[in-house]
């Protein structure tokens, strides 16, 4: 069986590493799906589809990587072309991985399982109050992989973070 996690991922932190660990305990195969891929790097979407590939693989072991595959996923403006996109981007899949409740229901629609993903400490991991801490110069890395840290630390985070 099959499953899809769509996410942005800005920046991959432990809560997305967690929830793909959950994925993984329930498909044999996990398509990750990295949402706003067509948007320009911005304050709220920092780092491009590329980077955010290279943070989950460089935080993943072999035996994962081995299950999951990639995807590219643009934002679409019409929530029913955006699935139908989905589709001609993803191999099929039994099932989807979501706590957005019309995601739930656009796919429940197609008589697709959607399975909710239990959150980890959701007020500190979030993109958002992570890249504010590093903006604020707070402590931030336990929030995060060694392989997101160690990217972010690389690229200078802070100063890309501040320049956006």
């Amino acid at each position: 069986m099959d499953g899809l996690l769509i996410g942005r991922f800005q920046p991959f932190h432990l809560g997305h590493l967690e929830a793909l660990q959950f994925a993984l305990s329930k498909v044999d195969k996990l398509w990750i799906g990295l949402g706003s891929s067509n948007k320009p790097v911005e304050k709220n979407n920092p780092f491009t589809a590329e980077q955010r590939k290279e943070m989950i693989l460089s935080s993943i072991d072999d035996s994962m990587k081995e299950k999951i595959s990639i995807y590219f996923i643009p934002d679409v403006d019409n929530h029913v072309k955006w699935i139908e996109k989905i589709d001609t981007i993803v191999p099929k899949f039994d099932i989807i991985f979501s706590n957005d409740d019309l995601t739930k229901h656009l796919y429940s629609k197609r008589k697709i399982q959607v399975l909710s993903i239990p959150f980890l400490n959701r007020e500190s991991l979030s993109g958002t109050n992570i890249r504010d801490l590093i903006i604020r110069d707070q402590k931030w890395d336990n929030l995060v992989p060694s392989g997101t840290r160690n990217f972010l630390e690389r690229i200078s985070a802070k100063e890309h973070l501040k320049n956006l």
